[in-house]
């Protein structure tokens, strides 16, 4: 009664205890010593301070009297059955749900953490700095925030000689080159191709393609015309027009990939020298053949002005093996005549002029009377000879 006498005025005690029995003074006294033992505590919740008075006995009625209510992940300080004391402080952060998709592989977590590092941190999440996260490291955290990493992998790059290992997280093939700064002409070509998307298991081989222009000049043969004689013995040959080859210009685009030639398309060609045909008469007069053949006769000749021409082993619709059963394709530079055997019999030694000793070893369907044709190696030796009126003598 003296602890209430020094709350309340003599005045009013005495109203007290004439007004209440003695069950209302029990209330009374109930009263006060609620009032008495009410204390005062700091709560932070979320970083915001509050100053409570309070006559909870835990940090749970506490926290129930200012409307926190606690979640599975929230983090609270000190726990919620810890008694209250005067002057005590309280600290709350309520948990963010934070959505985090590696690789495509999704898991929720809960953290009371302030930024995405510190969340990273301390779920054990260990990036390196080559995988692509969709926020920084110091953006703060809010509720239901989605992250995205994807995860780096290496790979090879073959770019002709040149290999290099990088880094990516994937993406198109030209996402890849992009990223490292490879640029591509518009004709280079990549395996994969440069829309496929890049795995762990994928090497990209660029090909570098080229398109180049050439030009090359080249001989036109000329051709033979016939002209026939009524002056000229039966079979026998003039020439009237040597022949000239022309040249034609040919122009290529050549197509390369890392260096190596994989194709030559004719685009244009141009002849800059036309042709001249070589002109021979060829004898119709049998009379004259027959004076001709009987002057022969009668001077038992053996020697003759021919017209010459040659061939090779490879000439169209060529053999190789001479009549006489030569294998000019074995013996390329074989001295061998191709004659007319009733002019020149088969097997026979002969000296052509301008050619030498050779034998007459061989026959043609176009080898008919003063005409022979002499064997050369090669196709460019046979136009460089051309048509020539020569001496032949059988000398064996």
């Amino acid at each position: 009664m003296q602890f209430l006498a020094k709350l309340l005025p003599v005045s009013h005690m005495k109203m007290i205890i004439i007004c209440l029995g003695g069950a209302g003074l029990l209330v009374f006294a109930s009263f006060v010593t609620n009032q008495v033992r009410k204390v005062e505590v700091v709560v932070a919740a979320n970083g915001k301070e509050e100053t409570v008075q309070t006559h909870a006995h835990t940090v749970e009625e506490l926290l129930d009297e200012i409307g926190i209510a606690v979640g599975k992940h929230d983090e609270l300080s000190p726990d919620l059955d810890t008694p209250i004391e005067a002057g005590m402080n309280i600290t709350y952060k309520t948990a963010n749900k934070v959505i985090v998709n590696i690789d495509d592989a999704k898991k929720t977590y809960y953290t009371t953490k302030r930024t995405i590092g510190e969340f990273l941190q301390d779920e054990n999440l260990a990036l390196s700095k080559h995988d692509d996260v969709s926020h920084k490291a110091d953006e703060k955290i809010t509720d239901g925030l989605q992250l995205d990493i994807h995860k780096a992998f290496q790979i090879t790059i073959k770019d002709d000689d040149d290999k290099t290992d990088v880094w990516t997280t994937g993406g198109s093939v030209e996402d890849v080159l992009n990223a490292h700064d490879i640029k591509l002409d518009k004709l280079d070509k990549t395996k994969p191709a440069r829309d496929q998307e890049v795995t762990e298991d994928t090497d990209i081989d660029i090909v570098r393609v080229e398109k180049t222009i050439e030009q090359v000049e080249e001989a036109i043969p000329f051709e033979t015309e016939k002209q026939y004689d009524e002056t000229l013995a039966k079979g026998e040959e003039k020439v009237i027009e040597q022949g000239r080859e022309g040249i034609v210009v040919l122009t290529y685009e050549i197509t390369t990939e890392n260096g190596e030639e994989v194709d030559r398309e004719l685009v244009d060609e141009e002849v800059t020298e036309e042709r001249q045909n070589r002109t021979i008469a060829i004898g119709t007069n049998e009379a004259e053949q027959k004076a001709t053949n009987r002057a022969d006769s009668e001077s038992d000749k053996k020697e003759w002005t021919m017209t010459a021409t040659a061939y090779t082993a490879n000439c169209g619709g060529c053999s190789g093996q001479t009549a006489t059963g030569i294998n000019l394709q074995d013996n390329p530079n074989r001295k061998v005549v191709a004659v007319d055997p009733s002019v020149i019999p088969l097997g026979s030694k002969v000296w052509v002029e301008g050619y030498g000793e050779a034998v007459a070893g061989d026959t043609g369907g176009a080898i008919s009377g003063n005409r022979i044709d002499v064997h050369v190696p090669s196709q460019s030796d046979a136009n460089r000879y051309g048509w020539q009126q020569v001496k032949v003598k059988i000398i064996d």
